[in-house]
């Protein structure tokens, strides 16, 4: 008979990368937060927090840092250094990382490219890409929709409101899975580590350019705005400027791409779901809003103690790293009434898909917006909308949930 203590100990948030959390997290998150909503990982050297009251909480406390832990750069081979530490001081800097007043500096800069007003002004652009790709796939009965339709949508989007040529969106791939997997980090080995910093530094150095085509001949758009701020001196630094380049292309397209897909995989898990919203075009902010709660996109951030806190009954010190699991909050009975059934009709839907407190995803109502499009749109020009394949495969990772693929058919539909 096996010891419970030891069954005990098993409970890890790491077994989220084995294959049957994989595919379906949401057991492990809920046996976590019954064991202990609020408990040391060994394994994971953090402590772990699956409540929602708690995640609320821990982003809202100034105590808890968005900061690095350290910039200790010791272990890079001496001839790789030139190269990768300017890469790791940027991303360092990106808001995503900062602080308040810092944070709060560089989010001004950016917020006004992405207020509900100025999304909204997007919404016939980004319905014209959703029908331009659809237009390029709905004779063949078939698609791979990660690859044909989601990824392309937001990377163009972004790319147009930074400035940057869409065409260059198959090595934004590359570049963007170099950063998550920094983001992630839970299974880069050195070798591994070397590499996924190169790729942010060639990033970095994609950005000089198209930065240095901009000095000479400047645009109207996002970057250039952002080249202003840096030149006025004490508002943007370079560093600041191309770490924050990076996040809003990477950032800009990688977690809409996951809302696509797995919003899409859960409409196809739940048909009435699916046919309810094709009925009722009219819910699609409502039901974006519970695709993003039901699987969402980023499941975890995480904080580290600035100082010794005394909190809910635990001794948190200094230095240590906190992961909030949004996943585990979303599926939250005390928050969410039936929290493991879609019902894209829910009322009262404060998620934390996009985060809580000051580092609130800047580009939420630009990705609502996007698959609220997108969504509507499939389903009125995609008759007979089915899964492609019994099992679908997802990325690897404790940071990001999304699809590696997503083969889809559907009625053949006439172009003319």
């Amino acid at each position: 008979m096996q010891d419970p203590q030891s069954t005990r100990q098993r409970l890890t948030l790491s077994d989220a990368q084995r294959p049957e959390y994989l595919a379906n997290p949401y057991p492990l998150y809920r046996r976590l937060r019954e064991h202990d909503p609020i408990y040391w990982d060994d394994e994971m050297r953090a402590w772990v927090l699956t409540r929602y009251s708690d995640v609320v909480a821990v982003l809202r406390d100034p105590r808890f840092s968005s900061a690095w832990g350290s910039l200790e750069t010791a272990w890079m081979p001496e001839e790789l250094r030139p190269q990768l530490e300017p890469a790791l001081r940027a991303v360092s800097r990106q808001m995503l990382f900062l602080d308040p007043p810092d944070h709060s500096r560089l989010r001004s800069l950016v917020a006004r490219a992405f207020t509900p007003r100025m999304v909204e002004s997007l919404r016939p652009r980004v319905q014209r890409l959703v029908n331009e790709l659809l237009d390029a796939v709905q004779e063949q009965g078939q698609m791979e929709f990660v690859a044909d339709f989601a990824y392309p949508l937001p990377a163009i989007v972004i790319a147009e409101m930074l400035g940057v040529p869409p065409e260059d969106r198959s090595q934004f791939i590359v570049w963007t899975r170099d950063f998550g997997r920094l983001l992630d980090g839970s299974n880069l080995g050195f070798e591994e580590l070397l590499k996924t910093l190169s790729g942010i530094a060639e990033f970095l150095d994609y950005f000089r350019r198209q930065i240095a085509q901009r000095r000479l001949a400047p645009r109207d758009d996002l970057l250039q705005a952002l080249i202003m701020a840096e030149e006025q001196g004490d508002r943007l630094n370079e560093e600041e400027l191309l770490g924050n380049c990076v996040l809003l292309l990477a950032a800009g397209h990688g977690t809409t791409t996951h809302l696509l897909g797995n919003g899409l995989y859960a409409l196809l898990q739940h048909p009435e779901q699916l046919e309810l919203l094709r009925d009722h075009p009219s819910l699609a902010p409502t039901a974006v809003m519970e695709l993003l709660r039901y699987d969402s996109p980023v499941q975890l951030t995480s904080r580290r103690l600035k100082t010794d806190v005394e909190w809910i009954g635990r001794r948190f010190k200094a230095g240590e790293e906190v992961l909030t699991v949004l996943g585990a909050a979303n599926r939250d009975p005390e928050q969410f009434p039936e929290p493991d059934r879609l019902d894209l009709r829910r009322a009262d839907n404060r998620h934390l898909a996009f985060g809580h407190g000051p580092h609130f995803c800047l580009g939420a109502p630009l990705a609502r917006l996007e698959a609220e499009v997108a969504f509507t749109t499939l389903l009125r020009r995609l008759p007979e909308l089915r899964l492609a394949t019994e099992q679908v495969e997802h990325f690897p990772s404790l940071v990001f949930r999304g699809l590696q693929a997503l083969p889809v058919t559907f009625a053949p539909v006439s172009a003319s």
